[in-house]
């Protein structure tokens, strides 16, 4: 139909220049233009290359066309106490992880620059690339993902955040609260990324039902990175949900991560109160139950929803702690069972402005330091930290956030924590998870 209409549009368009005195050639020329267009819109795209091969005709270059983003994030910050002394009493993790309130004043928070496609019909592709404060970037996520594979399976393999958990798998542009919880920084080294493989099942029932499975290189805390062959962490999850009725929903799950760290060194504080290196050689497992429950009259969230959230977490670490290796070290056999929990809760009562509440406590547990218990001592101290937060959102690309925490991750210090934030998303972005 469309071809006859552009036939009747060149005719017109030509019979009056005949009628001037123009040769008759020249109408059948334009038709000819005319089907030569058609032709070339109707015809199938030609053939692209399969990656890493070559000889194949290229198609063009509009015929990969990803969906691309970039979350813009800033920050002012102002604490009671001095960031440069900021720790978990009782959690030490390695200087290269980055916990704790971040530095004073104003400041460029991590923004996010991602593009992710259909490859061809049988695979997916992301890249999540991070610019932090400090002007150096990393890659947050970089992998590809089936899309075709039946009976509900799924496959992915690169680098990404793993979905064991709740909050772990988001980023953090996501996040209802500026910080993740301690019991993240302190178990998970705020969020746990690897680079490797997963696989993933989606049951076929009415009830939301998936399980998976990971491997990977074990490079981030609680794991370390090592020149070996194989894998040097797993995890295993699964998660259930469902509605109930036309206005609730939830989600619950159950997570083990598995490592086995070697030299593992991070700061601690020796029973003298001094500052020394520590290196742990071991196994880490940390346990994960999740679960989220979601309001939103009749379904219908865009006035007034609410969101209850929480976590617990749970490791076990057991092996040998090498004190002051940068001193006279001394070795013996360590064993720590340790848990801590959030919960959190945030309410949209009108449009675009939502409040939010979070409280979150850390256990020691039992440390055994062995024949180090000299060297290292034991504190009873459990830290924890409550937070509230007021956010207005003007649009789905755009929100800012005040945010005032009371912390005591410090042994005998209480920060004051205030922070005003604007995170801005510009491009086409991905929905978010449940």
């Amino acid at each position: 139909m469309m071809r006859y209409t552009l036939y009747a549009v060149a005719l017109a368009t030509a019979l009056p220049i005949s009628a001037l005195g123009a040769e008759p050639t020249d109408a059948e020329q334009r038709l000819r233009d005319v089907e030569q267009r058609l032709d070339r819109l109707e015809a199938p795209p030609a053939p692209t290359a399969p990656a890493g091969t070559t000889g194949a005709p290229a198609g063009s270059a509009t015929s990969f066309n990803p969906a691309i983003s970039l979350i813009l994030s800033g920050l002012y910050t102002n604490l009671s106490q001095d960031p440069a002394d900021y720790r978990i009493t009782g959690f030490p993790v390695p200087a290269d992880v980055e916990i704790g309130p971040g530095k004073r004043g104003f400041s460029l928070a991590e923004s996010e620059l991602a593009a992710s496609a259909n490859i061809d019909p049988y695979f997916y592709g992301m890249l999540a690339y991070a610019i932090h404060p400090d002007d150096t970037a990393s890659v947050e996520e970089a992998f590809v993902q089936t899309i075709a594979l039946s009976n509900g399976f799924t496959l992915r393999g690169g680098r990404f955040f793993s979905n064991i958990g709740y909050l772990n798998s988001q980023h953090a542009h996501t996040w209802d609260f500026v910080d993740a919880p301690l019991a993240y920084q302190a178990f998970l080294g705020t969020q746990f990324g690897d680079d490797g493989a997963q696989i993933r099942w989606l049951a076929p029932t009415d009830l939301f039902l998936e399980l998976g499975a990971e491997l990977g290189r074990g490079r981030a805390f609680p794991g370390s990175d090592r020149d070996k062959n194989g894998a040097g962490a797993a995890t295993v999850f699964g998660h259930v949900g469902g509605d109930v009725g036309a206005s609730h929903s939830w989600r619950a799950g159950l997570s083990l991560l598995g490592t086995s760290p070697r030299d593992r060194t991070f700061p601690d504080t020796s029973a003298a109160g001094t500052t020394v290196s520590n290196a742990f050689s071991g196994d880490t497992r940390v346990w994960i139950a999740d679960f989220v429950w979601k309001y939103a009259p009749t379904g219908n969230a865009t006035y007034t929803n609410f969101k209850l959230q929480a976590e617990y977490l749970r490791r076990r670490e057991d092996g040998d702690l090498t004190f002051n290796t940068a001193g006279a070290p001394s070795t013996a056999p360590y064993d720590a069972r340790q848990s801590g929990w959030y919960v959190q809760g945030v309410y949209q009562f009108i449009p675009y402005w939502r409040v939010g509440w979070r409280t979150e406590q850390l256990d020691r547990g039992t440390v055994d330091y062995a024949a180090n218990s000299a060297n290292l001592a034991s504190s009873g101290f459990d830290p924890s930290k409550n937070s509230v937060m007021v956010d207005y959102s003007p649009s789905e690309f755009s929100r800012i956030r005040l945010q005032y925490a009371r912390d005591q991750s410090r042994q005998g210090a209480t920060d004051n924590q205030w922070y005003l934030q604007y995170q801005m998303s510009l491009g086409a972005h991905g929905a978010h998870q449940f």
